[in-house]
């Protein structure tokens, strides 16, 4: 029996907010208006059952991705791994690393199936989905860290360019980081993509060993965590201006690495205050203006 999960326009009538246990989605289309009703209609539909679907593959899913082999069945499961595949041979992830992504981007699928849209974006608590037709532009606010307000960055994604996903990891998030970084925004060709590479690029903004970082194992926090008893940031103290600017090149040249070999399209480190920015043209100074789409407010590595 599929879950009722609760599906419920927005206050402003244009939005639609679907939730079911952990996921929690904010979609907004635009079209005729038959097509954008067709569209939340096919989202509503696809989402009911969906978190039960992951669910029933939960032990395989929370488990280290072989490069080479996938195990799962679910087209959202097969998608988690296939995203997070690229990074398996060098270090520890699991398809979880890309569950945000892939469910959005799952959800996005459905509405074009069923309409046709000039613009779409299915946001999973800050990992984006998106669809542009032509001519059309997304913009979306970064803010320095999800427990603070103020708009640290806009990124401008244009129809003509590859962008597709945007997603958002750090140390602020719902889930767990092993580096230290308040957060870092990928921009990507699809949302799974995005949030496999925010998770290794957070991962690798880091100073390993460093007395002022408190760690403890995921499984003390979490006892289900599938990164078990690896140690997890839940704290950095005081940094001198060096470590800060040794901690992010860790990450930009992790970040870099992914550039060149076609993973993502650009990314935004942010440590401390400090800012770092790899490739996409996109991404723009601190804004000072309004700005068009959601704002990323819930940084998670998922």
């Amino acid at each position: 029996m599929k879950r009722l999960p609760q599906i419920a326009l927005l206050p402003d009538g244009k939005r639609l907010h679907l939730q079911d246990g952990p996921i929690d989605l904010i979609i907004e289309a635009k079209g005729r208006d038959a097509d954008v009703s067709a569209a939340y209609r096919a989202a509503a539909d696809r989402f009911t059952g969906l978190l039960d679907e992951l669910c029933m593959e939960l032990a395989e899913l929370r488990s280290a991705a072989r490069p080479d082999h996938c195990a799962l069945m679910g087209v959202v499961a097969r998608r988690m791994h296939a995203a997070v595949a690229p990074f398996a041979a060098d270090c520890f992830i699991t398809p979880m690393a890309a569950v945000a992504g892939s469910v959005a981007e799952e959800i996005l699928h459905a509405m074009l199936q069923a309409a046709a849209l000039e613009r779409a974006y299915v946001n999973n608590g800050g990992d984006i989905a998106l669809h542009l037709g032509v001519g059309e532009q997304f913009t979306v606010g970064l803010m320095d860290r999800p427990d603070r307000h103020g708009v640290m960055h806009t990124i401008s994604v244009d129809a003509e360019m590859p962008v597709r996903g945007i997603a958002t990891s750090g140390r602020h998030g719902r889930s767990f980081s092993l580096g230290i970084a308040d957060a870092v925004t990928v921009l990507a060709r699809t949302a799974s993509q995005a949030d496999a590479a925010a998770t290794v690029i957070a991962n690798a903004v880091d100073l390993p060993g460093h007395p002022a970082i408190l760690r403890v194992p995921a499984s003390e926090l979490q006892p289900d965590s599938d990164l078990g008893v690896r140690l997890v940031t839940r704290d950095v103290g005081a940094l001198g201006e060096h470590e800060i600017e040794q901690a992010l090149e860790a990450g930009v040249a992790q970040a870099r690495m992914l550039l060149t070999s076609g993973l993502i399209e650009g990314a935004a480190l942010r440590l401390l205050g400090e800012t770092r920015i790899v490739g996409a043209t996109g991404l723009a100074a601190p804004a000072s203006h309004a700005f068009q789409g959601p704002t990323i407010n819930n940084m998670l590595q998922a």
